[in-house]
């Protein structure tokens, strides 16, 4: 049975058409992937369902019957939940008051229950087998712990339809297996659902059918049985994608970063590495294991209370990121829109913050200079934008990620520290993200990143440092690397 249908809906933003005559149906207790490049009008197609927007032409039915979706709050009624990419939470507020926001229990018709809240949201919690303090302020969580209490928001809603906008972006990988378990509960419940991922390593187990969007398009819907992740890739893209991650070419050479057990407490104890250039040394391990810290701290953002650092042979002091950068280290944060970028400025602005030298002289910025530099790294990193001009906010994430690699490349950085450097984008422009990694390896440039997907660590990477609990738990070189033996380490077998 048809529980939703969608028909060449269209839908037009300042005059540019993001969705142009798509179509779309869901039935009752399927999991339905939606699949294509940022862009593609995925998430745009799913906010018309969710009553964020409203299609400029084309019709919508549930149950076969017509129905206006004017707001959230309607779409809500009708039983449709969504779970957005961009964390949508109150960050002052607990676990349980984000999770009942704007639907908060009363008690004497008055003031609102918060015991019931905090019972409520342990329960869901125990359902999704989390280890999650419902009175906790969401604002001190970790992006993952913040990403639970999204689906915990949407589990509260009991939704005959859940829209899932890249659920498993910022969860490791025990995390993800989780949710998997919970949406084959909602599947047996006949709950349907809205898969939304550029994993697609992750759609084959759950998903039941497949539709596949192109610039604004409908490409094609099909069983996911019989479909390879090369299948879906191509229809994405249009085009025939080869091998997703580069070949290596490179010998690693001199050792430009040493850490000697390193330790701040609170996150991570006597951590001992190095790295040598022309090198790419990934990290692997669950939330919480301390490698984000760990990047934070060789970058000058934290200090440790002991161990040292070692700099190009020498003992280096980065007591801020300005002397980590000043010395030629770069870090990509794994949330480029609240750390990386600066969303309000332009995409020249963002590229050229960390040259002023290059682009100014006594203190006046020089105009030709700045835009014959960010023309060259657009041009490098293939950055899709008409105007550099155009503030950096408006781009796909892919693009956004490009941006953040070409102010470190125009920096001449040394070491590039890459914490989640592909989370939220499509395959097409994380293929581009490995070749540029490779090739910056290639030139000598020293590489860590950290990940939460092992595919991604494994075929990408020279070596892997796994963490667990904040300790280094091993250390696996390419040909003995696999996803069994880094899992083993990454949860301390």
């Amino acid at each position: 049975m048809t529980v939703l249908e969608m028909k060449d809906v269209s839908k037009s933003f300042l005059g540019v058409k993001a969705l142009h005559k798509v179509r779309f149906d869901l039935k009752k207790g399927e999991v339905h992937a939606l699949v294509g490049e940022n862009g593609a009008g995925k998430s745009t197609l799913m906010k018309i369902i969710a009553g964020i927007h409203q299609p400029d032409e084309g019709e919508i039915l549930l149950h076969g019957k017509p129905v206006a979706l004017s707001s959230p709050t309607v779409s809500q009624r009708h039983g449709i939940a969504i779970i957005h990419q961009e964390l949508n939470l109150v960050p002052g507020m607990s676990v349980a008051e984000n999770i009942f926001l704007g639907r908060e229990p009363k008690k004497r018709g008055v003031f609102s229950d918060f015991k019931f809240m905090v019972s409520e949201t342990r329960k869901l919690l125990e359902r999704f087998e989390l280890i999650l303090d419902p009175k906790a302020t969401v604002g001190k969580l970790s992006i993952g712990e913040q990403q639970i209490v999204e689906i915990a928001k949407a589990m509260s809603m009991n939704a005959e339809v859940l829209i899932m906008d890249e659920p498993t972006a910022v969860l490791e990988e025990r995390e993800s297996r989780k949710l998997f378990e919970l949406i084959q509960q909602f599947k047996s419940k006949g709950v349907s659902i809205v898969y939304i991922s550029h994993r697609l390593n992750e759609l084959k187990g759950f998903c039941d059918r497949l539709t596949v969007l192109r610039d604004g398009h409908y490409v094609n819907t099909l069983p996911m049985d019989g479909l390879s992740e090369r299948d879906i890739a191509n229809m994405m893209v249009g085009r025939e994608l080869s091998d997703l991650y580069p070949a290596r070419r490179r010998q690693p050479g001199e050792e430009i970063l040493r850490v000697e057990q390193l330790t701040l407490k609170s996150h991570f104890q006597d951590v001992s590495f190095s790295v040598r250039r022309g090198e790419i040394v990934g990290f692997a391990g669950l939330i919480g294991a301390g490698r984000t810290e760990l990047a934070r701290t060789v970058f000058g953002d934290w200090q440790p209370e002991r161990g040292q650092i070692y700099w190009k042979g020498r003992k280096a002091d980065f007591r801020d990121p300005l002397s980590a950068v000043s010395a030629g280290i770069a870090l990509a944060t794994e949330d480029r829109k609240q750390s990386g970028l600066f969303l309000e400025m332009s995409v020249t602005n963002n590229i050229s913050v960390t040259t002023p030298r290059k682009i100014s002289k006594w203190n006046f910025v020089r105009r030709h200079a700045e835009n014959r530099l960010v023309a060259e790294f657009i041009g490098k990193l293939n950055v899709k934008v008409k105007k550099p001009s155009r503030p950096v906010k408006h781009l796909s994430g892919g693009n956004q990620q490009k941006v953040v690699l070409a102010k470190w490349m125009a920096a001449e950085s040394e070491l590039f520290i890459l914490d989640e450097p592909t989370r939220g984008i499509d395959v097409g422009a994380k293929r581009e993200i490995y070749e540029r990694i490779a090739e910056l390896a290639e030139e000598g440039k020293g590489i860590i990143v950290i990940s939460s997907e092992l595919p991604e660590l494994l075929g990408l990477c020279d070596r892997i440092i796994v963490m667990h609990h904040g300790k280094i738990t091993g250390e696996l070189d390419h040909a003995a690397a696999n996803e069994q033996n880094v899992m083993a380490l990454a949860t301390g077998l």
